[in-house]
């Protein structure tokens, strides 16, 4: 823990530095400005000495690689870290000798300044391991992950093109015409979840009550995190190996779960745009649009009306009503696919 609260405490004073920045200041410090500015820290400040020096600049390499992926556009701003839910540090310059194998389903990795820890192998590691990130869930659960390359999967060498269309209701829709549904939270697991929220609610803060319903919680939101994890790997590594050639539209799922705010009569912000069709790119075909025949005379007033999601791939067809769409009330054309090589 003492490594997470450097590496932590580190990333916060980078953020802070950058935050402070305006127009007409000077540029804030740099990667190499930064460290020399840990190792004065570092002489000052007892606490921050009693660890690990690689631990801490490696903390600062992560927020400059993090400000390269804000500033070109694929991620966004660093943040400030918090105690209790972004625990974990990175080690670099790990030997052959700093892994080692206990029998068959432990192993112990060696961490500077603590010494050999024990872990749970959940899959085997490649050699010439050069790193390697320790973390802590909420859940309390610590996770040490290593550094590999993987192997490329080969492709099934059978010419085949896929064309995959991300949405909300549907989490995949296939241009052969499968719907890939995201496994959603049990019954069970959504009554337990109201349940220790309203214990939540009345538990007074800083009490060891609102301590365990916390963890209760995170223990549930934890195991469906897993499983959405779970069946993102499976999913896409059977396209990986039944096609040749996946294409993906370039959509933002954020976007659009965000955007759905308001009513037909009175809608939000970027809502009304979203109702009619969206630009049609050239060489991009459309089917017939419809309305799903289970849809109409909802309870809402609509009239039948139908909001078309479409892509170069396919069209999915969902009422304006905004009600949810069983995977019966969706139905998807397959259009052609032209494929530029």
């Amino acid at each position: 823990m003492a490594h997470c609260g450097h590496a932590r405490f580190v990333w916060n004073l980078a953020v802070e530095q950058h935050a402070h920045w305006q127009r007409g200041r000077r540029s804030a410090p740099n990667y190499v400005e930064q460290c020399r500015q840990l190792t004065e820290a570092r002489a000052e400040c007892a606490w921050l000495r009693a660890g690990s020096q690689r631990v801490q600049q490696q903390a600062l390499r992560d927020f400059a690689q993090a400000m390269a992926q804000f500033f070109r556009r694929t991620h966004r701003r660093p943040t400030w870290r918090k105690a209790g839910r972004d625990e974990g540090f990175r080690q670099v310059a790990v030997r052959p000798e700093h892994v080692r194998t206990l029998n068959r389903r432990t192993g112990r990795v060696w961490v500077p300044k603590v010494g050999w820890v024990r872990f749970r192998w959940s899959r085997a590691v490649a050699a010439g391991v050069k790193s390697y990130r320790v973390t802590r869930d909420r859940m309390g659960r610590w996770h040490v992950a290593f550094a590999v390359i993987p192997e490329p999967i080969p492709g099934p060498g059978n010419g085949q093109i896929v064309g995959v269309d991300r949405g909300v209701v549907v989490s995949a829709a296939l241009s052969t015409g499968e719907l890939l549904s995201c496994p959603q939270p049990r019954a069970g697991e959504q009554r337990r979840l109201r349940r220790l929220q309203r214990l939540l609610a009345r538990a007074q803060r800083g009490s060891n009550r609102r301590r365990r319903v916390k963890t209760a919680i995170a223990v549930l939101t934890a195991r469906q995190a897993d499983r959405r994890k779970d069946w993102v790997e499976k999913t896409s590594t059977s396209l990986a190996r039944r096609f040749d050639l996946i294409r993906v539209e370039d959509l933002k799922i954020r976007y659009m779960t965000r955007s759905a705010k308001g009513t037909v009569d009175s809608p939000g912000r970027y809502v009304r745009q979203k109702a009619g069709f969206e630009p049609v790119d050239p060489g991009r075909r459309l089917g017939i649009v419809g309305c799903s025949p289970g849809t109409q005379g909802s309870r809402s007033g609509g009239e039948g009306r139908s909001r078309v999601h479409q892509s170069a791939l396919l069209v999915v067809w969902a009422c304006r009503c905004g009600q949810s769409q069983e995977p019966s009330g969706v139905r998807v054309r397959r259009l052609p696919l032209h494929v530029s090589r």
